[in-house]
């Protein structure tokens, strides 16, 4: 067989296969048999709702997962690093329109910005930390509205908190007990209101 006839004859069986949504043997992993048929590659696995990830790849910024496993959306990774982003609380308006921010991490280190002054910064205890990550890892916290479900309060705040890349917003209105029990895990007591 000659080349030309054999490109000819692969770009065929690509299309033909992409049409009926299987795979060819042209591959260099399947070379066709001298004087036999091809052989053809088992077809592709259908797309999961799980996202795949490669061996060494991160699922999460700073976390990997072992070869050959799934991580779907939204759930835990096995080990983060402890720099890794835990939670970010953003508080905005009240009566001085504060606009400020918390970042906890994995290992229990903060960062808090108030405005314009300097950071501040501090490490919870293992313990806080643990329970920080406790009450966002409670099942009953997933179950959170994303948006708030009561009405506003006049010249009240609003809380912004991020974690595994869902956003929750509330307010001071009416609060459900799991997000009540991630204020109170928070450094400095809750989510930094101070101007």
């Amino acid at each position: 067989m000659v080349r030309g006839a054999r490109v000819t004859w692969c770009g065929t069986l690509l299309l033909v296969g992409v049409l009926v949504g299987g795979a060819s043997g042209c591959g260099p992993e399947t070379p066709p048999a001298p004087g036999g048929p091809p052989s053809v590659s088992a077809p592709a696995e259908p797309p999961s709702t799980a996202t795949a990830t490669a061996p060494g790849a991160t699922a999460t910024p700073g976390a990997t997962t072992a070869p050959g496993t799934t991580t779907a959306p939204g759930s835990p990774t096995a080990d983060p690093h402890p720099a890794e982003v835990l939670v970010e609380v953003v508080v905005n308006g009240g009566l001085a329109g504060v606009r400020n921010k918390l970042v906890v991490h994995y290992d229990g280190s903060w960062t808090s910005r108030s405005g314009t002054k300097a950071p501040r910064t501090g490490r919870q205890t293992p313990a806080e930390a643990a329970e920080l990550r406790a009450a966002l890892e409670d099942p009953a916290y997933a179950r959170v509205p994303e948006r708030p479900t009561g009405g506003p309060v006049f010249d009240g705040f609003q809380y912004y908190v991020t974690y595994r890349h869902r956003l929750v917003v509330s307010g001071d209105g009416e609060r459900p007990a799991a997000l009540q029990r991630v204020f109170a895990a928070l450094p400095e007591g809750g989510p930094p209101t101070n101007p």
